[in-house]
């Protein structure tokens, strides 16, 4: 496969309804939040889900969440020890680097996407892999109200006087709806360097508009995390005369006037400011 040849940016619009999008394990697991109430949720939160979403799509993934090992592998050292390509390329101090970043990327859409770092305990060298898919932190359009609820558990975990009673009080965080936007950008000059094609942009674009199917749980229930909209911006070159920063402040999100505290997808008044010779695709899942 020929490598990208037409840089990408996109961006991804977001809504969460009686949901924690992602949990701050030093703050409780309460959704995040900045100090002016911006809801947030990041990068790497948003990686793992494409990640997972291009492992159900039977993509190979380097990087596996335990829950979903698919190999037999329970380490990264243990994955990149299990290929054979990379044993033979691996010869302590006199492993050719380039050769090793270039047999982990054909094998790893996730690598050749986001790059990775190839560091293990006792190895005599690292390789290191910079990846040609970037996503920012996804950030609400408005301040987002976060509602904690008491709750107790009805069992105990453990018999006898090393458990605690059964009505022991806990806590459960959610946000009553935020409409959140992530934006990215695909650079071709590194997918020259990591062998990320065409095909592999069209993978991306896949998982991004199914990015919470399979990922429910307590804190996301079924249907409380949507994707509403994707925009994708395909240059006509490899170095196009607009930045991502231009292309991604063309998209503007406001509320619309008369309503004060947002509840909904059609609350915000959602905007495209042209821009000469671009035009991006826009997926609507609504």
């Amino acid at each position: 496969m020929n490598a990208l040849t037409q840089k990408i940016d996109f961006a991804v619009i977001i809504t969460a309804q009686d949901a924690n999008p992602n949990g701050d394990p030093l703050n409780g697991n309460r959704p995040r939040e900045n100090f002016d109430g911006f809801g947030e949720i990041t990068d790497v939160c948003l990686k793992r889900k494409i990640r997972n979403r291009l492992q159900d799509m039977g993509e190979k993934i380097f990087v596996q969440s335990d829950d979903r090992c698919d190999d037999g592998c329970d380490s990264l050292r243990a994955r990149a020890d299990a290929n054979e390509k990379l044993k033979k390329i691996s010869k302590g101090k006199n492993t050719n680097r380039d050769e090793f970043a270039k047999a982990a990327c054909e094998e790893w859409i996730d690598v050749r996407s986001f790059g990775q770092v190839f560091a293990f305990k006792g190895d005599a060298v690292s390789v290191g892999v910079r990846g040609p898919v970037t996503i920012s932190m996804a950030k609400s359009a408005s301040p987002v109200d976060i509602v904690s609820t008491q709750i107790t558990k009805s069992v105990n975990s453990e018999s006898g006087s090393a458990g605690k009673t059964s009505d022991t009080m806990g806590l459960k965080h959610r946000v009553e709806f935020g409409l959140y936007v992530a934006k990215g950008s695909i650079n071709c000059q590194l997918a020259e360097k990591t062998g990320f094609s065409d095909e592999d942009a069209e993978k991306i674009k896949q998982a991004l508009t199914t990015l919470f199917e399979n990922d429910c749980s307590s804190a996301r229930p079924e249907g409380s995390m949507e994707v509403c909209r994707v925009y994708w911006w395909k240059h006509g070159c490899k170095t196009p005369k607009y930045s991502s920063a231009k292309v991604h402040r063309s998209l503007e999100i406001k509320l619309k006037e008369g309503v004060a505290k947002p509840s909904c997808f059609e609350d915000y008044e959602i905007t495209l400011q042209p821009l000469e010779g671009l035009e991006p695709e826009i997926i609507d899942l609504r």
